[in-house]
């Protein structure tokens, strides 16, 4: 039978490349859309400076989400990521309630989706904590380097 160290360095490595991924996703939209327009939004929310923290966020989802697919500092990159979920659900999804799909309506052509909740937010930030306070988790640098030591 394996050890409790097989489980936990296993169990959390679907966890880590799945949460990474979704960062690594909601940076490059971002990016790709231009982060001029991601500052509108932190403009109309009341961001100081939302050209800067547009580019701050979209690089700290792009980066952040690429480490943790690697497993490179994850628990350095998993505060700022858990703070940018805390300000994106005070400032944008909390006032949409808890669900992630909120069904406003529906047309012939299915249902009409409003604006999502702080549902995914809550999720994201368990997961980050959960893998920043676990430790290095198999095929990663993390695991690679404290091996090293």
């Amino acid at each position: 039978m394996p050890s409790p160290f097989f489980y936990r360095t296993w169990t959390l490595f679907p966890l880590r490349l799945v949460v990474g991924a979704g960062f690594l996703m909601h940076g490059l939209a971002k990016y790709q859309r231009g982060p001029e327009k991601f500052a509108k939004l932190l403009q109309f929310v009341g961001t100081p400076f939302p050209l800067p923290a547009a580019w701050i966020v979209t690089l700290l989802e792009i980066g952040g989400g690429l480490a943790l697919i690697a497993g490179a500092f994850v628990a350095l990159f998993a505060l700022p990521l858990v703070f940018a979920m805390v300000v994106a659900t005070f400032t944008v999804n909390g006032r949409y309630g808890f669900s992630a799909v909120n069904t406003v309506g529906l047309t012939a052509d299915g249902p009409v989706f409003g604006p999502p909740g702080y549902e995914i937010n809550l999720l994201y930030i368990a997961a980050l904590i959960v893998l920043a306070l676990a430790g290095p988790t198999v095929a990663s640098f993390d695991e690679w380097r404290s091996r090293r030591r």
